[in-house]
């Protein structure tokens, strides 16, 4: 067997180490002003020498719905998760997204693993790795409980050891590092066909780009990939969302407290507004993101109510159920029925009573919206006769380390 097809897509088996990187929020911007200083050369050389275009993440642009985008070269309305967090309205309680029951295809990752490819997954957080490693045989194990992993439930054992770095602090950027380190060891010492390697966004949440903290973080990056290539990998580097301030001009969180506005309209707890940012990790963003979805009770005019909340200073757009799954293709099941975005300096929240904001000690910066859609798909092989004017999608990463590499 020499290729196999998963979500309609067709890919080659590796003829090579293949890695693909999803780094969690990086603002393509950030890679441009690391180069400008100097820290990144090896990725100079890269956007010199290989292939690279400014792609399109997934809507909502939010961690699960793209990494899942990712690894199964499909947008959300075909593998169903279309957030951190989501409203089950049949059991009428809101939940997390973590658990692979909410997954309604295959992912590539297990799909090569089945066609006798060795599979390495290394992801910060342990919130997606039941996700990623679904259906997978193989390695797949989180930075976050590195120290935790057994053969029967991550396929290796023994991996603080093996890396020579202490299991890091969640919120730091020694998480994301460690992620890269692991890779670089595995790489080095077991030689996986495929790998997949996915960050947090702590520093993007807390650093612009070109500040020290984020040149830190780009040029640490930088000296992993260039590792994995003099290793003979083909890599590919993408990201599952932009960042951007979203802040007042005094540095304040710029937020629309959507239940609140609601509550007031409606009167209370009639609307119910969905944040599919939340996750357990919210010191960082305090649960605000620019993307929410709202559930109406019958008797209210969704029309009407639109109107109303696109009028609001902020708000992007709002788009009912059925135009929203199609405009971003999403399950319409697991939306409200409306969609809500907000502007690039603006996030929205529930009601003010429910987040703590005391976490953040750094001018709020987020994602969510259409404004952290644009992010890069960059890899250290030429594409022969690569099409710059088609929309490509950070969800191609894939098709272009299996199918396209040189």
């Amino acid at each position: 067997m020499h290729q196999i097809e998963v979500n309609g897509r067709g890919y080659r088996l590796p003829a090579q180490p293949s890695v693909v990187v999803c780094v969690d929020g990086c603002e393509p911007d950030y890679i441009a002003q690391a180069i400008a200083g100097g820290h990144m050369p090896w990725m100079k050389w890269v956007l010199a020498s290989g292939a690279s275009v400014i792609a399109d993440c997934v809507v909502p642009t939010f961690t699960n719905p793209n990494n899942l985008s990712i690894v199964t070269g499909a947008p959300p309305s075909v593998h169903g998760i279309c957030g951190n967090f989501l409203y089950d309205v049949a059991n009428n309680v809101e939940v997390m997204m973590n658990d692979p029951k909410w997954l309604r295809a295959p992912s590539l990752l297990a799909a090569l693993a089945d066609a006798g490819c060795s599979v390495t997954v290394i992801t910060a957080k342990d919130k997606l790795r039941r996700l990623l490693g679904h259906g997978m045989r193989g390695v797949c194990f989180s930075a976050e409980k590195a120290d935790q992993t057994t053969i029967a439930e991550h396929g290796i054992e023994g991996v603080v050891e093996l890396v020579g770095k202490p299991v890091p602090e969640v919120y730091s950027a020694g998480l994301s590092e460690f992620v890269f380190a692991a890779g670089v060891r595995l790489m080095e010492t077991q030689r996986p066909d495929v790998m997949y390697l996915s960050t947090t966004d702590y520093v993007q949440h807390k650093c612009a780009p070109g500040s020290a903290g984020a040149n830190d973080f780009y040029r640490m990056m930088d000296g992993y990939l260039a590792t994995l290539d003099k290793l003979g990998c083909a890599i590919v580097v993408t990201a599952d969302h932009g960042m951007n301030a979203k802040t007042r001009m005094d540095a304040s969180p710029n937020v629309i407290y959507l239940q609140d506005q609601l509550d007031a309209w409606l009167g209370a707890a009639r609307a119910r507004v969905i944040l599919p940012i939340t996750d357990p990790y919210v010191v960082h963003h305090g649960a605000l993101g620019s993307f929410a979805t709202v559930y109406l009770p019958a008797d209210v005019d969704v029309a009407a109510l639109s109107t109303r909340i696109r009028a609001l200073p902020g708000i992007e757009l709002v788009l009912p159920r059925t135009e929203a799954a199609a405009r971003f293709e999403l399950p319409p099941d697991r939306i409200g029925d409306l969609v809500v975005t907000a502007e690039r300096f603006v996030v929205i929240g529930s009601a003010a009573a429910r987040h703590d904001l005391s976490g953040l000690d750094a001018p709020l910066r987020s994602h969510g919206g259409l404004s952290e859609q644009r992010v890069p798909l960059i890899m250290n092989r030429r594409i022969a006769n690569l099409d710059a004017a088609r929309r490509w999608r950070n969800f191609d990463a894939f098709d272009w380390v299996l199918n396209r590499a040189a």
